[in-house]
């Protein structure tokens, strides 16, 4: 599949930062790190996606500084180790990709980037994570962390600006190719759910399923996943990020899949809700809600909202829905949240919960999810069905329409 990115896309990206940042002062940045998985084996690479953004590399451990005029690419030094088990950097086509002509490696690029920071009293990097994330569980790739070091070990009193909010404003509004690259992403996903509807009746386990999503990505085209899919059956479908996706499918009457291709880092995010066999109707009967809930979500999307105006919104529907159902007996936030735990958008993109304003109005070229759901932990029922939905000028383009809602 030809790409659908050229030197011209991060060219630009990079013009458009300066403009915005308007300072003289250098801006560095940092690819992501390779991360041991065990022994001497790495996890999977997948590129800092700011990084990406600017340069159009997946390599790691790479810098990118960008001072005044000059756009400088700093490759990590080749190692013996690379030079029989890795691939030599093709500096011609890193070039191409890019559209940075300037390319050095570490040693004598980081020489050069020491020069232009010893000299300035500021400069603007993306600021680092905190080391552990508690709300996600996990640990911030060290990439940025070691760059800071590294800049205050050579100015201890720079002052380093963080460029976060600028990258943000751009990468909310989604330029052509990254348009065409999130819709790819977006139809191999349906495509897939589609054969793997067909095939329904014929799984027995959680993992069949994962399976054969893999398998329809990258036959399709895709890198693979844009993040850990969700297979869940029966009462597992109470746990929004349930991804064990090895039970068996033996007693679950619904199932519900929350899966997205990705293409060039760019990411779908879909959800579909499934009947495996003849359920019962409570089952039916949130899976309706929880549709018509959609319905309302995707209606009140348009230029003008917020995220978080169309949030309440939603939230009062689903209040509505609930006392329908029996599960509640007055809509406030604390009975609603009991059984609708999630927001209902988010931004996508490069990443699949991509950086965004919640508090910002909606313009055209922004794309996000719509995915209400319902979970009922007593009666081992979990429901969400999920979209993908570009901000028109008048209101919205449902990626996924293609797939029905149930």
């Amino acid at each position: 599949m030809d790409s659908f990115f050229t030197s011209d896309f991060f060219i630009h990206n990079r013009l458009a930062l300066r403009q915005l940042f308007a300072s003289d002062a250098p801006m560095v940045f940092t690819a992501n790190s390779l991360l041991q998985r065990n022994s001497d084996i790495p996890y999977t690479f997948r590129q800092d996606s700011s990084f990406w953004y600017l340069t159009g590399l997946n390599l790691p451990g790479s810098l990118l500084v960008m001072h005044k005029d000059t756009d400088v690419l700093i490759l990590p030094e080749l190692t013996p180790i690379d030079e029989v088990f890795g691939a030599p950097a093709n500096l011609a086509e890193i070039s191409n990709v890019s559209g940075i002509s300037d390319i050095r490696y570490m040693k004598e690029g980081l020489k050069w980037t020491q020069a232009q920071i010893k000299t300035v009293q500021q400069a603007g990097i993306l600021t680092a994570s905190p080391v552990f994330s508690a709300h996600n569980g996990f640990y911030s790739n060290p990439a940025r962390r070691s760059l800071v070091r590294k800049l205050r070990s050579v100015n201890p009193d720079i002052d380093l600006l963080d460029l976060r909010q600028h990258l943000m404003k751009m990468r909310m509004i989604k330029q052509v190719p990254e348009l065409a690259a999130i819709k790819k992403a977006v139809d191999i996903t349906v495509s897939t759910l589609q054969a793997v509807e067909q095939q329904l009746a014929t799984y027995t386990h959680e993992y069949q399923i994962e399976a054969d999503l893999t398998h329809g990505y990258r036959s399709s085209g895709a890198s693979g996943h844009a993040f850990s899919p969700i297979v869940a059956g029966g009462k597992n479908t109470c746990h929004l990020h349930y991804e064990r996706n090895n039970d068996s499918l033996k007693n679950s009457s619904i199932i519900y899949i929350d899966t997205g291709a990705e293409v060039e880092n760019y990411s779908a995010d879909v959800t579909r809700t499934y009947i495996l066999k003849k359920p019962a109707k409570r089952e039916l009967a949130v899976i309706a809600a929880v549709a018509d809930v959609a319905r309302f979500a995707q209606a009140n999307l348009k230029p003008g909202i917020t995220l978080r105006e169309n949030e309440k919104a939603v939230e009062d529907y689903m209040g509505e829905k609930l006392m329908e159902l029996g599960l509640i007996t007055s809509v406030n936030r604390e009975s609603v949240r009991k059984y609708y735990t999630h927001a209902c958008s988010h931004y996508l993109g490069l990443d699949t919960h991509d950086t965004g304003d919640y508090d910002a109005p909606l313009e055209p070229n922004m794309v996000l999810t719509v995915e209400p759901g319902i979970y009922i932990p007593e009666e081992g029922i979990g429901v969400r069905i999920e979209d993908d939905v570009l901000i028109t000028p008048t209101g919205i383009d449902v990626l996924s329409s293609s797939l029905p809602m149930f």
